[in-house]
């Protein structure tokens, strides 16, 4: 992208004396020497010599060579890597791996190095410094690796302490400069995986990655994957499912498993992939149906010819088979079938790679309906992985039982951050909020399904923040618990792009992922917001326009060099999602425009216009200005006029009514809470929502024009505490006017006892009308100190705002911080295992003090997220109590239609209804853990007032 070149030499010259840590690590790089014994990696320009054995494994080799290349980007200083003789220097780095480098093995054997803590390990890596080592050597860094990812880890941890972030190619986030690097690490420094295979799934790849990668690489060939293989190494992650759409792994370039092997990537097939082919072959090479009721042979030998095509590569083989074209397979398929197709694929596997099972990883994936086949009867040997799989939704359908845990081939999961299928395709935008990522995730380790974790990524861009936390976290679950999530971005933010703006940088992502998992982008539309309940679409709206609006600014002042990864990473998802957001708002408020008549409703209809083209310019942007049109194809997804489940051909704006408006002048008026307006239906009923002392939040009416004449206007109040912001003045189009009370000026006691409420009135005129509005006002409320008070005939809580949290010995309530749609969420911890019944003493529950100003019947409204039931069994439970009434228990499980599912990932919540009778005044309201790992994120008590929105109403005052 080019930009206006600016002075701002000093901000530049501070950005780059920031160091990119390692996220969650240590930090063992310094810029200066602090430290006698440090190992100059790079000093006075010149720097240390990288040694490694020759007879390492070829990865290890050409992970070396990006440690050079990376010490290069960072300081400018070309090292030396010497592959044979011996080793000599002031200062060196000797890389390796144990019992495959003799360099690391004969320190092993002198006792210099001691490498207990890794060898055996699966990946492990350890990092030491070392004085005097061996002859000739001062001071060592030696980076160690149980294995080859082991030893090419410990790399790409020391590139990423001195500098380079992994995305610093797939994302072009330049490496601060430094004139000096020096290395301590006195104690080893050592590391290896929780989780076993840690991967990624290119899928539903076109138009965009598609279109991408046959422009810049002519297709799927070696040399994109050099890329993928690389950047998922410097992750840390170890595991891949190659782009199949349209392309073949294996078939479409016999260097893509050279490669593989080469660097050190294990090759896997997708759910629906059996046997190492893609099944693009079938469409290829395959001959008759693909049936194996019918068609045996032609199958046997179709999968016999992938296991030859990726003979020498590491490989996780999938096992099993569904319908043609990743669909079902037919009614008449059962599970005695499928077992048998499964003995068949394990006894060409035998002749094929190896008689002993146990000795070739395989996997049998339960996805969709295939978990069904699973809970009827059918059975893989104990061998074999079974990969569980979320909904596509990002909501984990099934975990491991007691028993199932015991099995030899362990469990992991298959997990989604983009999906084309119904109720709506999603794979324009990142939408997978890390909170979420982490709630779902925990599941899963807890319940050990940890031997694999894969995540579908979709075009890999834009889902660079939700991968790189996606594989951090399988790294280590437990060095990220819930209470350590926001840090996690804002040193993720210091990394890319400086300490100076990180904090705002890590919300502004939080932000954008937030909003965008309460609603997908391509299932928004006019109604999804309210326009006239609880402010909700211009808050919406203004809360995207916000990060958007601060994403420009700290663009506005960062170096140049760094806007091209800004612009991707940060500037782009805020402003896109604010666009759509805005679009979709203003064009169902031009419809409530033109029903109210007004002339602004054409200025909306062009607006809406406006941000239609933005949303375009945008795009385009990303693919043609940004890193000189590195990025060409890339945002090619629609995303805007989804009438069904899948994409729209085109990007189609959402309708805008346009009106004929007269010549002369003509006063209207509205009011926040309605959507009738003066004159017109309901006009003689408009009155303004209550105002109360608690919440001291002021209301508003609109003054506003049919035609195309301006006029002048005034407001009077029938009370003088009443406050204008503006009584009067000149209407071009529409003036938003706010009423508020001086609270200390209301005479109160003026009023008849037991008269809570008084009424003032707002006389409004201009161009030659006139009309009346109400203003409501509420006598202050006597409640107890903290308690919630009812406000417009409802209660609403967020989860984390409880008054008392009771849990038994062991357990734990847990915030997790900015889950959910709104504030945050509560949840349990441990997440395995039976909770107490509701109503005892000790039972967990957690408890809110609310006041209610009325007696009567209540609705409360309970949001959870939408955890399903991935143990078998009865659906999970909560509870409900006010006070000591019995607790009334919610299976969150009960309903399990398709209707009910797609409601709940949708609008990514669920809200259960429980009916209560209480009296007015004080009541404490208890949600009680039934069964662990639901999740909690809003309460709401309808006394009647409840009206229709998508998030609810805010959350209730508090009394003072």
């Amino acid at each position: 992208m080019k930009f206006i070149t600016r002075a701002a030499c000093a901000a530049l010259m501070l950005a780059c004396a920031l160091p990119a840590l390692a996220l969650g690590q240590k930090s063992f790089i310094a810029f200066e020497r602090t430290d006698a014994n440090a190992v100059a990696l790079v000093q006075s320009g010149s720097a240390a010599k990288l040694f490694v054995d020759s007879s390492d494994h070829a990865g290890v080799l050409r992970a070396a060579g990006d440690l050079l290349g990376d010490i290069q980007r960072v300081s400018g200083a070309r090292p030396v890597l010497q592959k044979n003789g011996s080793v000599a220097g002031a200062d060196v780095v000797i890389i390796g791996t144990v019992g495959k480098s003799a360099l690391i093995d004969k320190l092993v054997q002198s006792g210099a190095l001691d490498v207990s803590a890794i060898k055996g390990k699966w990946e492990a890596w350890q990092v030491q410094t070392l004085k005097n080592p061996m002859p000739g050597v001062e001071r060592a860094l030696v980076i160690a690796g149980s294995d080859k990812r082991g030893t090419i880890y410990g790399i790409y941890e020391v590139s990423e302490q001195i500098g380079v972030s992994p995305w610093y190619w797939w994302a072009d986030v330049p490496p601060a400069q430094h004139e000096a690097l020096y290395a301590s690490v006195p104690a080893r420094r050592s590391d290896a995986p929780a989780v076993q295979y840690r991967g990624i799934f290119l899928n539903d790849e076109a138009p965009a990655l598609t279109g991408w990668a046959k422009e810049r690489y002519g297709g799927y060939n070696h040399q994109f994957y050099e890329k993928v293989f690389e950047l998922l190494l410097r992750l840390r992650g170890n595991y891949l499912w190659p782009a199949m759409w349209d392309a073949a792994f294996f078939d479409d370039d016999k260097l893509n498993g050279v490669r593989a092997e080469e660097y050190g990537v294990v090759i896997g097939t997708s759910h629906h992939e059996p046997m190492m082919r893609a099944h693009k072959e079938w469409d290829r090479y395959g001959k008759g149906a693909w049936d194996y009721g019918k068609n045996e042979s032609v199958l046997k030998d179709f999968w016999r010819g992938g296991l030859r095509a990726s003979k020498g590569t590491e490989k996780v083989v999938t096992l099993g088979m569904r319908g043609d074209g990743d669909e079902p397979m037919s009614e008449e398929s059962n599970v005695a079938l499928l077992e048998r197709i499964v003995k068949d694929q394990r006894e060409i596997i035998a002749q094929q790679i190896n008689p002993d099972m146990s000795k070739v990883p395989q996997v049998w994936a339960l996805y969709k309906e295939v978990q069904e086949y699973y809970e009827k009867g059918m059975r893989v040997p104990d061998d074999v992985l079974l990969l569980w799989c979320d909904d596509n939704w990002a909501n984990i359908r099934r975990l491991p039982t007691p028993d199932e845990r015991k099995r030899a081939g362990g469990a992991g999961v298959y997990y989604h951050f983009d999906y084309v299928g119904g109720p709506r395709s999603y794979k324009w935008l990142n939408v997978t909020p890390i909170p979420k990522i982490w709630e779902q995730m925990r599941l899963a380790y807890e319940y050990d399904a940890k031997r694999m974790w894969i995540v579908n990524v979709g075009d890999l861009k834009p889902m660079e923040v939700p991968i790189e936390f996606f594989l951090t976290y399988a790294w280590n679950p437990d060095a990220w618990p819930a209470e350590r999530l926001p840090e996690y971005l804002k040193l993720w933010a210091a990394r890319e792009f400086g300490a100076q703006h990180a904090d705002e940088i890590a919300d502004i992502v939080a932000r954008y992922t937030k909003y965008n998992g309460r609603r997908k982008p391509e299932q928004l539309e006019p109604g999804t917001y309210s326009q006239v309940n609880y402010n909700e679409a211009a808050r919406i709206a203004g809360e995207y326009r916000d990060i958007a609006g601060r994403a420009d600014r700290i663009d506005a002042a960062l170096p140049s060099n760094l806007r091209d990864a800004f612009f991707q990473l940060v500037q782009y998802p805020a402003k896109a999602g604010s666009v759509v957001n805005d679009m979709y708002v203003l064009a169902a408020q031009n419809q409530l425009y033109a029903r109210q008549g007004r002339a602004s409703t054409n200025d909306l209809a062009e607006r809406v216009r406006g941000l239609f083209k933005q949303d375009a310019e945008l795009a385009r942007q990303y693919m043609e200005d940004v890193s000189d049109g590195k990025w060409n194809h890339m945002m090619s997804q629609t995303h805007l006029g989804y009438t069904y489940w899948n994409q729209p051909p085109r990007n189609v704006m959402p309708a805008v009514a346009e009106i004929q408006t007269s010549k002369p002048s003509e006063m209207g008026v509205a009011v926040e809470g309605s959507e009738f307006a003066w004159p017109g239906q309901n006009a003689d009923k408009l009155a303004l929502p209550v105002l109360d002392a608690e919440s001291k939040q002021a209301r508003w009416v609109e003054v506003f024009n049919r035609g195309l004449q301006a006029f002048n206007y005034t407001i009077k109040a029938s009370e003088p505490w009443v406050v204008l912001s503006s009584p009067g003045g000149r209407i071009v189009r529409e003036k938003r006017v706010m009423v508020d009370v001086r609270w200390a000026d209301v005479p109160w006691a003026s009023l008849p006892a037991g008269t809570n409420m008084i009424e003032a009135t707002l006389t409004i005129e201009g161009a030659g009308g006139k009309t009346r509005v109400k203003v409501p006002v509420r006598r202050p409320v006597k409640a107890a100190a903290g308690s919630f008070v009812e406000s417009q005939g409802v209660i609403a809580i967020e989860a984390e705002h409880y008054a008392n949290a009771v849990a038994k010995e062991g357990w734990q309530w847990l915030r997790v911080p900015d889950h959910g749609r709104t504030l945050s969420a509560m949840t349990t911890l441990p997440a395995s295992a039976a909770l107490s019944l509701p109503g005892a003493a000790e039972g967990m529950r957690l408890e809110y003090k609310v006041h209610l100003l009325t007696a009567g019947e209540v609705t409360l409204h309970s949001t959870l997220a939408p955890t399903l039931k991935f143990q078998p069994g009865e659906g999970f439970r909560y509870a409900v109590s006010f006070d000591d009434e019995a607790p009334q228990v919610v299976n969150v499980h009960a309903d399990g239609s398709q209707r009910f599912w797609e409601r709940a990932v949708s609008d990514g919540a669920v809200v259960f209804k429980t009916k209560h009778k209480l009296a007015a005044g004080a009541h404490t309201l208890k949600f009680w853990a039934v069964d662990p790992a639901l999740v909690l994120q809003k309460l709401v008590i309808d006394a009647g007032g409840l009206k229709p929105s998508y998030l609810g109403p805010q959350e209730s005052p508090k009394a003072p």
